[in-house]
Protein backbone atom coordinates (compact mmCIF):
# COMPACT_ATOMS: atom_id res chain seq x y z
CA UNK A 1 0.00 0.00 0.00
CA UNK A 2 1.27 3.46 -0.88
CA UNK A 3 2.28 5.66 2.04
CA UNK A 4 0.86 8.68 0.22
CA UNK A 5 -2.77 7.65 0.63
CA UNK A 6 -6.12 9.32 0.06
CA UNK A 7 -7.49 9.42 3.59
CA UNK A 8 -9.51 12.56 4.10
CA UNK A 9 -9.81 13.24 0.36
CA UNK A 10 -13.21 13.12 -1.29
CA UNK A 11 -13.90 12.22 -4.91
CA UNK A 12 -17.04 12.91 -6.92
CA UNK A 13 -17.15 10.68 -10.00
CA UNK A 14 -19.63 10.45 -12.86
CA UNK A 15 -20.34 6.84 -13.69
CA UNK A 16 -18.04 4.39 -11.95
CA UNK A 17 -20.27 1.34 -11.72
CA UNK A 18 -17.90 -0.65 -13.89
CA UNK A 19 -14.91 -0.44 -16.21
CA UNK A 20 -12.26 2.25 -15.95
CA UNK A 21 -14.27 4.36 -13.52
CA UNK A 22 -14.71 1.52 -11.06
CA UNK A 23 -11.01 0.61 -11.34
CA UNK A 24 -10.05 4.19 -10.46
CA UNK A 25 -12.56 4.22 -7.59
CA UNK A 26 -11.15 0.92 -6.29
CA UNK A 27 -7.63 2.34 -6.27
CA UNK A 28 -8.80 5.36 -4.29
CA UNK A 29 -10.81 3.21 -1.87
CA UNK A 30 -7.79 1.00 -1.16
CA UNK A 31 -6.00 4.17 -0.06
CA UNK A 32 -8.82 5.15 2.29
CA UNK A 33 -10.49 7.79 0.13
CA UNK A 34 -14.11 8.93 0.16
CA UNK A 35 -16.06 8.42 -3.07
CA UNK A 36 -19.43 9.65 -4.31
CA UNK A 37 -20.60 7.87 -7.46
CA UNK A 38 -23.20 9.60 -9.62
CA UNK A 39 -24.54 6.90 -11.94
CA UNK A 40 -27.76 5.74 -13.57
CA UNK A 41 -27.17 2.04 -12.87
CA UNK A 42 -29.77 1.51 -10.18
CA UNK A 43 -30.67 -1.98 -11.42
CA UNK A 44 -28.64 -4.67 -13.23
CA UNK A 45 -28.29 -4.55 -17.02
CA UNK A 46 -28.58 -7.87 -18.91
CA UNK A 47 -25.32 -7.29 -20.85
CA UNK A 48 -23.33 -5.26 -18.34
CA UNK A 49 -22.03 -6.22 -14.88
CA UNK A 50 -22.69 -4.29 -11.70
CA UNK A 51 -24.72 -1.36 -10.47
CA UNK A 52 -23.85 1.78 -8.55
CA UNK A 53 -24.94 -0.07 -5.40
CA UNK A 54 -22.67 -3.09 -5.93
CA UNK A 55 -19.83 -0.68 -6.69
CA UNK A 56 -20.34 1.14 -3.39
CA UNK A 57 -20.39 -2.14 -1.46
CA UNK A 58 -17.13 -3.16 -3.11
CA UNK A 59 -15.46 0.17 -2.41
CA UNK A 60 -16.49 0.00 1.24
CA UNK A 61 -15.10 -3.53 1.53
CA UNK A 62 -11.78 -2.25 0.15
CA UNK A 63 -11.45 0.28 2.95
CA UNK A 64 -12.98 3.39 1.43
CA UNK A 65 -16.12 5.26 2.34
CA UNK A 66 -18.57 5.44 -0.54
CA UNK A 67 -22.01 6.86 -1.32
CA UNK A 68 -24.23 6.03 -4.28
CA UNK A 69 -26.26 8.78 -5.93
CA UNK A 70 -28.60 7.35 -8.53
CA UNK A 71 -28.86 10.00 -11.18
CA UNK A 72 -27.89 11.30 -14.59
CA UNK A 73 -24.98 13.65 -15.29
CA UNK A 74 -27.27 15.37 -17.81
CA UNK A 75 -29.56 16.42 -14.98
CA UNK A 76 -28.51 19.49 -12.99
CA UNK A 77 -30.58 18.45 -9.98
CA UNK A 78 -28.85 15.07 -9.87
CA UNK A 79 -25.45 16.75 -10.07
CA UNK A 80 -26.42 19.02 -7.19
CA UNK A 81 -27.46 15.98 -5.14
CA UNK A 82 -24.09 14.33 -5.76
CA UNK A 83 -22.17 17.42 -4.68
CA UNK A 84 -24.41 17.79 -1.63
CA UNK A 85 -23.78 14.13 -0.74
CA UNK A 86 -20.04 14.77 -0.80
CA UNK A 87 -20.35 17.86 1.39
CA UNK A 88 -22.88 16.36 3.81
CA UNK A 89 -21.10 13.02 4.24
CA UNK A 90 -17.46 14.00 3.93
CA UNK A 91 -17.21 17.76 4.33
CA UNK A 92 -16.30 18.84 0.80
CA UNK A 93 -14.89 17.88 -2.59
CA UNK A 94 -11.19 17.43 -3.36
CA UNK A 95 -11.29 15.53 -6.66
CA UNK A 96 -13.67 15.34 -9.61
CA UNK A 97 -13.38 12.44 -12.04
CA UNK A 98 -15.30 13.01 -15.27
CA UNK A 99 -15.69 9.40 -16.29
CA UNK A 100 -19.22 9.09 -17.73
CA UNK A 101 -19.18 8.93 -21.51
CA UNK A 102 -21.23 7.67 -24.44
CA UNK A 103 -19.46 5.82 -27.26
CA UNK A 104 -20.84 5.78 -30.82
CA UNK A 105 -18.40 5.33 -33.69
CA UNK A 106 -20.95 5.85 -36.48
CA UNK A 107 -19.95 7.87 -39.51
CA UNK A 108 -21.51 11.30 -39.99
CA UNK A 109 -24.35 10.12 -42.26
CA UNK A 110 -25.07 7.06 -40.14
CA UNK A 111 -25.07 8.88 -36.80
CA UNK A 112 -28.54 10.00 -35.79
CA UNK A 113 -28.83 13.47 -34.36
CA UNK A 114 -30.44 11.94 -31.30
CA UNK A 115 -27.23 9.98 -30.63
CA UNK A 116 -25.13 13.03 -31.49
CA UNK A 117 -27.06 15.08 -28.93
CA UNK A 118 -26.72 12.32 -26.32
CA UNK A 119 -22.93 12.28 -26.69
CA UNK A 120 -22.77 16.05 -26.42
CA UNK A 121 -25.01 16.08 -23.36
CA UNK A 122 -23.22 13.33 -21.44
CA UNK A 123 -19.65 13.80 -22.58
CA UNK A 124 -19.29 17.56 -22.99
CA UNK A 125 -22.09 19.14 -20.98
CA UNK A 126 -21.80 16.50 -18.25
CA UNK A 127 -18.08 17.17 -17.85
CA UNK A 128 -18.59 20.93 -17.75
CA UNK A 129 -21.62 20.85 -15.45
CA UNK A 130 -20.20 18.41 -12.88
CA UNK A 131 -16.89 20.27 -12.72
CA UNK A 132 -18.65 23.62 -12.48
CA UNK A 133 -20.81 22.47 -9.56
CA UNK A 134 -17.78 21.18 -7.65
CA UNK A 135 -15.55 24.21 -8.20
CA UNK A 136 -16.65 26.23 -5.14
CA UNK A 137 -15.57 23.29 -2.98
CA UNK A 138 -12.47 22.46 -5.00
CA UNK A 139 -11.19 26.01 -4.47
CA UNK A 140 -11.09 25.37 -0.71
CA UNK A 141 -9.30 22.01 -1.00
CA UNK A 142 -5.65 21.67 -0.06
CA UNK A 143 -4.97 19.66 -3.24
CA UNK A 144 -7.78 19.99 -5.76
CA UNK A 145 -7.80 17.92 -8.93
CA UNK A 146 -10.14 17.45 -11.87
CA UNK A 147 -9.38 14.36 -13.93
CA UNK A 148 -11.25 13.82 -17.20
CA UNK A 149 -11.14 10.52 -19.08
CA UNK A 150 -10.59 11.98 -22.53
CA UNK A 151 -7.90 11.91 -25.21
CA UNK A 152 -5.11 14.13 -26.44
CA UNK A 153 -6.21 16.48 -29.24
CA UNK A 154 -4.89 14.47 -32.17
CA UNK A 155 -5.80 16.52 -35.25
CA UNK A 156 -4.54 14.08 -37.85
CA UNK A 157 -6.81 13.49 -40.84
CA UNK A 158 -7.13 9.87 -39.76
CA UNK A 159 -8.91 10.74 -36.53
CA UNK A 160 -10.78 13.79 -37.77
CA UNK A 161 -12.38 11.69 -40.48
CA UNK A 162 -13.00 8.46 -38.61
CA UNK A 163 -16.15 9.22 -36.58
CA UNK A 164 -16.64 13.01 -36.33
CA UNK A 165 -19.59 12.89 -33.93
CA UNK A 166 -17.70 10.90 -31.30
CA UNK A 167 -14.53 12.89 -31.94
CA UNK A 168 -16.36 16.16 -31.27
CA UNK A 169 -17.75 14.75 -28.02
CA UNK A 170 -14.45 13.41 -26.68
CA UNK A 171 -12.40 16.39 -27.81
CA UNK A 172 -15.04 18.61 -26.23
CA UNK A 173 -14.35 16.91 -22.91
CA UNK A 174 -10.64 17.53 -23.36
CA UNK A 175 -11.12 21.18 -24.29
CA UNK A 176 -13.35 21.67 -21.24
CA UNK A 177 -10.66 20.17 -19.00
CA UNK A 178 -7.89 22.30 -20.51
CA UNK A 179 -10.03 25.43 -20.27
CA UNK A 180 -10.69 24.81 -16.58
CA UNK A 181 -6.93 24.36 -16.07
CA UNK A 182 -6.28 27.74 -17.69
CA UNK A 183 -9.10 29.56 -15.93
CA UNK A 184 -8.18 28.24 -12.48
CA UNK A 185 -4.41 28.25 -12.88
CA UNK A 186 -4.05 30.72 -10.00
CA UNK A 187 -6.74 29.13 -7.83
CA UNK A 188 -4.97 25.91 -6.91
CA UNK A 189 -7.25 23.65 -8.98
CA UNK A 190 -5.48 21.22 -11.30
CA UNK A 191 -7.31 19.90 -14.34
CA UNK A 192 -5.92 17.15 -16.57
CA UNK A 193 -6.99 14.45 -18.99
CA UNK A 194 -6.06 10.77 -18.96
CA UNK A 195 -6.39 8.34 -21.86
CA UNK A 196 -5.26 4.76 -22.44
CA UNK A 197 -2.56 3.96 -24.98
CA UNK A 198 -4.22 0.62 -25.72
CA UNK A 199 -7.76 -0.60 -25.69
CA UNK A 200 -8.91 -1.51 -22.18
CA UNK A 201 -10.71 -4.73 -21.28
CA UNK A 202 -14.12 -3.30 -20.41
CA UNK A 203 -17.68 -4.24 -21.30
CA UNK A 204 -17.80 -1.32 -23.76
CA UNK A 205 -14.82 -2.70 -25.69
CA UNK A 206 -16.24 -6.20 -25.63
CA UNK A 207 -19.69 -5.14 -26.76
CA UNK A 208 -18.83 -2.38 -29.22
CA UNK A 209 -15.25 -2.81 -30.41
CA UNK A 210 -14.79 -6.41 -31.43
CA UNK A 211 -15.95 -8.80 -28.74
CA UNK A 212 -13.69 -11.38 -27.13
CA UNK A 213 -10.87 -10.88 -29.61
CA UNK A 214 -10.62 -7.20 -28.70
CA UNK A 215 -10.75 -8.03 -25.00
CA UNK A 216 -7.95 -10.58 -25.37
CA UNK A 217 -5.67 -7.90 -26.87
CA UNK A 218 -6.53 -5.20 -24.32
CA UNK A 219 -4.88 -4.21 -21.06
CA UNK A 220 -6.77 -4.34 -17.79
CA UNK A 221 -8.48 -1.20 -16.41
CA UNK A 222 -5.95 -1.20 -13.56
CA UNK A 223 -3.39 0.51 -15.78
CA UNK A 224 -5.68 3.54 -15.96
CA UNK A 225 -6.32 3.33 -12.22
CA UNK A 226 -2.62 3.29 -11.40
CA UNK A 227 -2.00 6.22 -13.73
CA UNK A 228 -4.89 8.15 -12.21
CA UNK A 229 -3.46 7.68 -8.72
CA UNK A 230 -0.09 9.00 -9.86
CA UNK A 231 -1.72 12.16 -11.24
CA UNK A 232 -4.08 12.75 -8.31
CA UNK A 233 -1.35 12.36 -5.69
CA UNK A 234 0.74 15.16 -7.25
CA UNK A 235 0.53 18.69 -5.86
CA UNK A 236 -2.06 20.52 -7.94
CA UNK A 237 0.33 23.35 -8.79
CA UNK A 238 2.82 20.97 -10.42
CA UNK A 239 0.45 19.02 -12.66
CA UNK A 240 -2.25 20.84 -14.60
CA UNK A 241 -3.31 21.50 -18.16
CA UNK A 242 -1.98 18.20 -19.49
CA UNK A 243 -3.37 15.40 -21.65
CA UNK A 244 -1.68 12.23 -20.41
CA UNK A 245 -1.47 8.73 -21.81
CA UNK A 246 -1.49 6.11 -19.08
CA UNK A 247 1.91 4.67 -20.01
CA UNK A 248 3.51 8.14 -19.96
CA UNK A 249 2.32 8.77 -16.41
CA UNK A 250 3.56 5.40 -15.22
CA UNK A 251 6.92 5.85 -16.94
CA UNK A 252 7.35 9.15 -15.10
CA UNK A 253 6.73 7.19 -11.89
CA UNK A 254 9.39 4.64 -12.82
CA UNK A 255 7.00 1.94 -14.04
CA UNK A 256 8.07 0.96 -17.54
CA UNK A 257 6.96 -2.69 -17.65
CA UNK A 258 3.27 -2.78 -18.58
CA UNK A 259 3.09 -6.55 -18.90
CA UNK A 260 1.48 -6.74 -15.45
CA UNK A 261 -1.67 -5.28 -17.01
CA UNK A 262 -2.12 -8.18 -19.42
CA UNK A 263 -3.24 -8.19 -23.01
CA UNK A 264 -2.02 -10.56 -25.70
CA UNK A 265 0.22 -9.31 -28.48
CA UNK A 266 -0.44 -7.49 -30.66
CA UNK A 267 -2.09 -5.06 -28.29
CA UNK A 268 -4.98 -3.04 -29.67
CA UNK A 269 -4.14 0.64 -30.04
CA UNK A 270 -6.86 2.85 -28.63
CA UNK A 271 -8.85 5.45 -30.53
CA UNK A 272 -7.00 8.76 -31.08
CA UNK A 273 -3.60 7.11 -30.45
CA UNK A 274 -1.46 6.66 -33.56
CA UNK A 275 0.76 3.79 -32.41
CA UNK A 276 2.25 2.03 -29.40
Amino acid sequence: MDTNDFRGRTVVMSGGSRGIGLAVARAIARRGGNIVLLARTDTPHPRLPGTVHTAVHELTDLGGRAVAVVGDVRNDTDIARAVAAAVDNFGGVDIVVNNASVLDLSTTEDLTLRRFDLMQQVNVRGTFALTRSCLPHLRTSANAHVLTISPPLNLSQRWLGAHPGYTLAKYGMTLAALAIAAEYADAGVASNCLWPQTTIATAAVGNLLGGKQSLDHSRSPEIMADAAIEILRRPAATATGRTFLDVEVLADAGITDSSRYGGAEPLGVDIFVDSL
